[in-house]
Formats: C-alpha cells, sequence, structure tokens
C-alpha cells in the first residue's frame, strides 16, 4: 500500500495525501514516443508534456532516472535489414538516442528541473560519460539523469539498457511508457476482444511472446527481481498515479 502523509486544507481539518511508494525509478520510452503525431523526428509540444509528468514526479521526491530509444531517427536493425552494416547501423541509433536525450533535457530544464545526460558512449563535448557512482550520487542530490547511448554495445536494445542500468543505479521499479494502457494478450490496436493483463510474471510474458521487452531485457528484470510496470505514457497523469501506488497498467514480475 502506498504511504501517507498529513497535511492541512484551507478549512484547517488534517487531510491524508498520498505519498509515493518508489523512491527510485526508471522509466523507459521509445524513441517513436518522442514523434508525437508527426512521421519523424521530435515534437516539441509532446515531449513537453512528457516533460511536464516527469518533473511532477521528481518533484514530489522520487529519483528519477530515464532511458529514451532512438526510433525515430534511426534503428539500427532497420538500417542493417536495409543493407547496412549492423556495428554501424546500431552505432547510429545509439547517437539518436543521445538526440533524443539532449531533447528531453531542454525540455525538463525549461521547466525548471535539474537534470543530466550521461552516455555510454563518450561525448564529453555535450553530456557526460556514464559512470554508476556519479549517476547515483546525481539521482540522490534529487536530479533527473537520462541514460543516453544504449549499453555503449552493439546488438543490445534499448529496452536491455534501460534495465541494465535500472539494477545498475538500484532502481526499485522500471516503467515503461507504451501507446497503449497495458499489457494484452494480442494487438488491442488490431484485435478488439484483446485482454488486458493485470498482472503477468516474466516467465509468461517470455513464453507468450507478448510485446513487453525484447527477451534480453525481460531476463535481466526477472534475474534481479526488478519489477516492471508497462502503462500508457500518453495519458497525462497516469506516471504520477502509478509511482503513487495506484492500478495503473499492467504489472510484470
Amino acid at each position: 500500500m502506498p504511504g501517507f502523509f498529513l497535511g492541512e486544507a484551507a478549512n484547517g481539518t488534517i487531510m491524508k495525501k498520498s505519498k509515493p511508494k518508489f523512491k527510485r525509478i526508471l522509466l523507459k520510452l521509445s524513441g517513436e514516443a518522442l514523434m508525437g503525431d508527426m512521421d519523424y523526428g521530435i515534437d516539441p509540444v509532446y515531449i513537453r508534456k512528457l516533460a511536464e509528468d516527469v518533473k511532477a514526479v521528481s518533484d514530489a521526491g522520487v529519483e528519477v532516472a530515464m532511458v529514451l530509444g532512438g526510433g525515430n531517427i534511426f534503428r539500427g536493425a532497420g538500417l542493417a535489414e536495409a543493407g547496412m552494416d549492423r556495428v554501424t547501423g546500431d552505432h547510429m541509433g545509439m547517437l539518436a538516442t543521445v538526440i533524443n536525450c539532449l531533447s528531453m533535457q531542454d525540455s525538463l530544464e525549461n521547466l525548471g528541473a535539474y537534470c543530466r545526460v550521461m552516455s555510454a558512449l563518450p561525448i564529453n563535448a555535450v553530456c557526460e560519460d556514464y559512470i554508476r557512482r556519479r549517476a547515483v550520487r546525481h539521482l540522490e542530490k534529487g536530479r533527473i539523469v537520462l541514460f543516453a547511448a544504449g549499453t555503449g554495445n552493439p546488438f543490445f536494445t534499448t529496452d536491455s539498457a534501460a534495465s541494465l542500468r535500472a539494477i545498475e543505479v538500484g532502481a526499485d521499479l522500471m516503467i515503461k511508457g507504451t501507446k497503449v494502457d497495458g499489457i494484452y494478450d494480442k494487438d488491442p490496436m488490431k484485435h478488439d476482444d484483446a485482454v488486458r493483463y493485470e498482472t503477468v510474471t516474466f516467465d509468461e510474458a517470455i513464453q507468450k511472446k507478448l510485446a513487453v521487452m525484447d527477451t534480453t531485457a525481460l531476463v535481466l528484470c526477472r534475474d534481479n527481481e526488478l519489477p516492471v510496470k508497462v502503462f500508457n505514457m500518453n495519458e497525462q497523469g497516469d506516471l504520477m498515479r502509478l509511482v503513487n501506488g495506484e492500478s495503473v497498467g499492467t504489472t510484470v514480475k
């Protein structure tokens, strides 16, 4: 159950207000999430809405780390399918995540948040190198930390990078934002009879191929006992409800 603290209403009565259930979270968003209604690139209006939700959670006392994909700009696997060398394509995809993280950093800072971008690939002119202890210190100081460039290695998705970073920094929960309100037994965009799961185990998600995250990411979370929440990132305010312990989205544990 979420915790509570006492507050005083305007008429002097004592009221209970919900406190965040989680101390430290990692939020994973796909690169496509930043496009809004656009076909390509970054929608400044939409990314600001995302930043508002993230800042609200940070202001509530939750330590927030983020991983953003790069699919709105480049997808390494897609480039490889078109004939490009896979390692080269993946490195291009990693650089795309740096662009997205810098964009999110700008939106957060425009709202008054303190933010740091840390890259698995050394790009000292635009962001910090990823150093675990430094990342944890940033989080402890209340700064929002954006982990860029995936794991720094080809053949690993940003889902795997998010799982790895969440475990490394000791997050209580990994949250994946999608375009639907949880995990379904089939694609709810294509099937009206799709059924949403309230809770699913990691093994079920793997065996049933529920497309939550790639298998490597799921196994990392399972083996390190890191719960995952999947929710609709387009519903403004749901992120705050989720960290307050309300029933939002689907839990994988």
